[in-house]
Parts: C-alpha cells; sequence; structure tokens
C-alpha cells in the first residue's frame, strides 16, 4: 500500500487526477493497493469508476427509486453531527464485518478541518434521519465514501439506495466519473458496487495504468497477473536467512 501525505487544501483537479491513478481517501490520506488479507487467504483490489455520461438506469434500479420515492432526501456540505454518529453508531452494531468506530474516526481521525471537499446526503422518514451517504467532489468526478443506514430499513436497500443518489448528483454537477471504490477478487462482500450500471463501469489495470471496461474475466485476467508478479517480486526463503 502507498499512501500520500495531506495537502492543507486538496484541489478538484488534483482529487480527479488522483482518482484516475487508482488512488482514494483514507481519513485524511491519498492511497491505493492491490492486495488486501482476508481471514487466511491473501486477494487482489481492483478499482472501479462509472462512466456517468454512459450510465442508464435500469428496471432493478428504477424500482428501488421508486420504492424509496416517500423518503425525503437533502445534499448539504459535511457537518459532524451527534444525529449521524447515533446512526452509525446502530448500523455499525448491526453487521456481520469490521468496522471504525465512530464517523469521526473513519473521516478525520483527529483532524481538525477536513482537506477533501466532502457533502452528506440525507434521507428521512419524516423526521427521523434513516441513511446517510457522504461523498468528495473533483472538478469532473465524484467518490463516494461512506454509507450507512439504520438496519430497520433493510428491505429497503439504502446502501445501494444512496449510491444511485450519489450518482443522479453527480449527473446534475456534469461530472464525468463516480468512483464507488474496490471490488475484491473471490470475495463477493463488495460486488454490490456494480449494481448502478454494470455496462458503464470500468476497472483499472494498475500494472497498464489504463481503465478498461469491466467484465468479470478481465478481473480474473487482472487478479491472475498481479499474483504473478507478487510471487516472482516475492524474496526466496532462502534470502531471508
Amino acid at each position: 500500500m502507498s499512501a500520500i501525505p495531506p495537502s492543507p487544501i486538496l484541489r478538484g483537479d488534483a482529487l480527479d487526477y488522483y482518482l484516475g491513478q487508482g488512488y482514494y481517501r483514507m481519513q485524511q490520506d491519498l492511497f491505493t493497493c492491490q492486495f488486501l488479507p482476508i481471514n487466511d487467504g491473501f486477494f487482489t483490489v481492483h478499482w472501479l469508476r462509472l462512466v456517468l455520461p454512459q450510465v442508464q438506469f435500469g428496471a432493478e434500479q428504477r424500482r428501488l427509486l421508486r420504492l424509496n420515492q416517500p423518503f425525503s432526501v437533502s445534499i448539504r456540505p459535511f457537518q459532524l453531527t451527534a444525529e449521524y454518529e447515533e446512526l452509525y453508531a446502530r448500523y455499525r452494531f448491526s453487521t456481520n464485518f469490521e468496522a471504525p468506530p465512530t464517523v469521526e474516526s473513519f473521516l478525520l481521525a483527529g483532524a481538525e478541518r477536513s482537506i477533501f471537499t466532502t457533502s452528506v446526503i440525507e434521507v428521512r422518514d419524516g423526521a427521523q434521519l434513516i441513511a446517510v451517504g457522504i461523498f468528495d467532489s473533483g472538478l469532473r468526478s465524484l467518490a463516494g465514501i461512506m454509507n450507512f443506514y439504520d438496519p430497520s430499513y433493510r428491505r429497503h436497500s439504502l446502501g445501494k439506495y444512496l449510491m444511485l443518489l450519489k450518482i443522479e448528483y453527480a449527473l446534475g454537477q456534469q461530472m464525468h466519473y463516480y468512483y464507488p471504490g474496490y471490488l475484491v477478487h473471490g470475495y463477493s462482500k463488495f460486488d454490490y458496487k456494480l449494481f448502478a450500471c454494470r455496462p458503464a463501469t470500468e476497472v483499472f489495470d494498475c500494472i497498464s495504468g489504463y481503465w478498461v471496461p469491466f467484465s468479470w474475466p478481465e478481473v480474473e485476467r487482472q487478479s491472475a497477473e498481479l499474483m504473478a508478479a507478487w510471487h516472482d517480486e516475492a524474496p526466496d526463503a532462502d534470502d531471508l536467512v
């Protein structure tokens, strides 16, 4: 994993550039990685983006938008609140994966202010906050950073709904790319990031440095190449003596 140290303010064009190079936000840094250890396994990481002018929502996406139409949606500059932390605590308690303890630790980690241009989507059922989606904006790119929701609304697929709302916002801002993060070859927990529009999705080939149309055979090819390169670079046991 490699990281870029924070600057006082990260310009929108700079965020566009680093997202395009396969970097992503971690607290107040930008990082990238190609491998992820999970349990006793070692898996390859594959960064994704959607080409927004190519996005077309299908029947499943339109159904989800209709299902959640009774809820109110607002978008504003991000400011951490106790209401967000309370909702996140309920969400985190309901999950079966390791997650940061608080929203603050996920985004700021003690920093007094953010170097990113960050906004928040609030979804409310009446006055009740039921979902929060956090994203960073560049000039031509939007990066989805964090989603969490009230677990009692699980049937509304609010995580996927927030993804669609972020894409709709980015389209309204005439942005060109939406970055949802990565998926992991051979580990399906992150595959939901393909939900919005698979035909508009690209995957980053970190060896060639190019974005290419997403397909599972392409991910398989990249994974095999990454694993081969890693084995070639790993030291022999005799070298460690």
